[in-house]
């Protein structure tokens, strides 16, 4: 199945797609130096929150669909060189709207868990 949104999307940054099919995905991102919060190697929230977003876009898979709101938990800390994981899926549908369910895990692990709620606009957000 093709990647139909987010084309431009940095792999470094927010993931890179390793499975889609139809209101599914699957994206990966190993967590970089540069994602770093402090001396500890605790990575900043919003790659975290970056990925699942990516993810949620991606299981759409509408070239328009754009984050409306999100409802999330940080539930363990990551850090440098984490492998993390994102699994997103459709919920549910009514006309143009989406509800996205996303889980983070590191390994066995999760440490984010999310509802995304997306809209899938005529045209561009940029266009209306």
């Amino acid at each position: 199945m093709e990647i139909r949104t987010h084309k431009k999307i940095n792999e470094k940054l927010c993931g890179r797609v390793t499975a889609l099919e139809k209101g599914k995905s699957r994206v990966e991102l190993k967590a970089t130096p540069e994602m770093a919060a402090d001396e500890k190697g605790l990575v900043h929230g919003g790659f975290i929150f970056g990925l699942a977003d990516y993810a949620a876009m991606v299981a759409v898979n509408e070239e328009t669909v754009v984050l409306a709101g999100a409802e999330v938990k940080f539930l363990k800390p990551v850090v440098v060189g984490d492998l993390l994981v994102a699994s997103a899926k459709v919920q549910k549908e009514e006309g143009k709207k989406r509800w996205v369910e996303v889980e983070v895990l590191r390994g066995e692990e999760v440490v984010f868990k999310g509802e995304f709620f997306c809209v899938v606009p005529e045209k561009h957000v940029l266009e209306l």
